[in-house]
């Protein structure tokens, strides 16, 4: 059976969550859920270091303005290691070439991110932070539950992570035009309370 499909999920879950995918990934393979998952991503190390950085991300993850620094940073890290994940998946069936699998992979998770980065920036204009955790925990719970179906079901779970991933551009466009409609009439109505003979005056120097 071709891994096309764990592939696909794998990346689509990196790009939220790199960690949580290799942790469990790695743990499903040690435990012997699934023949899929390569012997490098269940050694003890990498669980270690992978489960490390889990933590930290889950708490970066629901501090509002941190979120944002925490993507910027992971702009990089979260398609490469969708990549290799990826890479790493097809090396260990022999069903999908390596560069390909690395593409689909490391491509789906930057579309994957960029849709978290969006949504995160629109949420964080909210003045409560409770958006900004419940957002996050619902990302959380949403990679591990795919992940978890994608090991007993790949075909399943790569349709349901498509369908996410569909979803979420969407709600990035529709966040992102209410967001400058927002800021049109912002500025209309700054305009609107400035004193009669002043519109459109700028200060010298």
């Amino acid at each position: 059976m071709s891994v096309l499909p764990l592939v696909f999920t794998s990346g689509w879950a990196s790009g939220i969550n790199a960690y949580a995918v290799i942790l469990l990934l790695g743990v499903s393979g040690a435990a012997g859920l699934s023949d899929e998952v390569p012997e490098a991503l269940q050694r003890t190390d990498v669980l270690v270091v992978a489960g490390v950085l889990f933590l930290c991300e889950v708490v970066a993850d629901k501090i509002p303005y941190v979120d944002s620094v925490w993507d910027a940073v992971h702009t990089v890290v979260r398609p490469l290691s969708g990549a290799v994940v990826a890479a790493l998946l097809a090396g260990g069936s022999g069903s999908l070439p390596e560069l390909a699998a690395a593409a689909v992979g490391g491509s789906t998770a930057l579309v994957s991110h960029l849709v978290k980065a969006g949504t995160r920036m629109a949420v964080n204009t909210s003045p409560e932070p409770f958006s900004n955790i419940g957002v996050s925990v619902a990302e959380d719970l949403g990679v591990a539950a795919v992940i978890v179906f994608a090991v007993f079901h790949p075909v399943a779970a790569a349709v349901v992570a498509g369908a996410l991933l569909l979803a979420g551009i969407a709600v990035v466009a529709l966040l992102a035009s209410r967001i400058r409609r927002f800021l049109r009439r912002r500025a209309r109505r700054r305009e609107a309370r400035r004193p009669a003979g002043t519109a459109g005056y700028r200060p010298p120097g």
